[in-house]
């Protein structure tokens, strides 16, 4: 868990700053582009909605599950734009962990005063 840890300090420090930048009020997908931005600044390694297959009975399906960054390939990242965190973002990262059978998740939410207000960390022991 150490390098999801350290991969989390670094997350969390590139959404302050896209934050501070922007404050809260924007459309999901504006803090995203701007998230992948200071990520290549940063030169922090992520993909950006990357497919997320579900498998079923063994059986792989592309139900069009896309995480909106896999960092570092080790780290979920599922940013949100809303009013405050529904124990179904919780519910639908620990999903995705499950399925990529890695083990955190941060949540963030752009919606907020201050970026720790909308910061989740989801752990999922394997």
């Amino acid at each position: 868990m150490k390098e999801e840890d350290e991969l989390s300090k670094l997350i969390i420090g590139a959404a302050i700053e896209v934050h501070k930048q922007l404050g809260a009020g924007l459309l999901e997908s504006a803090y995203e582009e701007c998230l992948a931005y200071e990520f290549r600044l940063r030169q922090i390694p992520f993909e950006r909605q990357k497919p997320l297959p579900v498998v079923y009975k063994s059986v792989k399906l592309e139900c069009g599950y896309r995480l909106d960054f896999l960092v570092g390939e080790l780290v979920i990242v599922e940013l949100k734009s809303v009013a405050g965190f529904n124990p179904v973002h919780e519910a639908q990262v620990i999903t995705y962990l499950k399925l990529s059978q890695l083990k955190l998740a941060l949540l963030l939410n752009f919606n907020v005063r201050l970026m720790k207000e909308g910061i989740k960390r989801v752990v999922l022991d394997l």
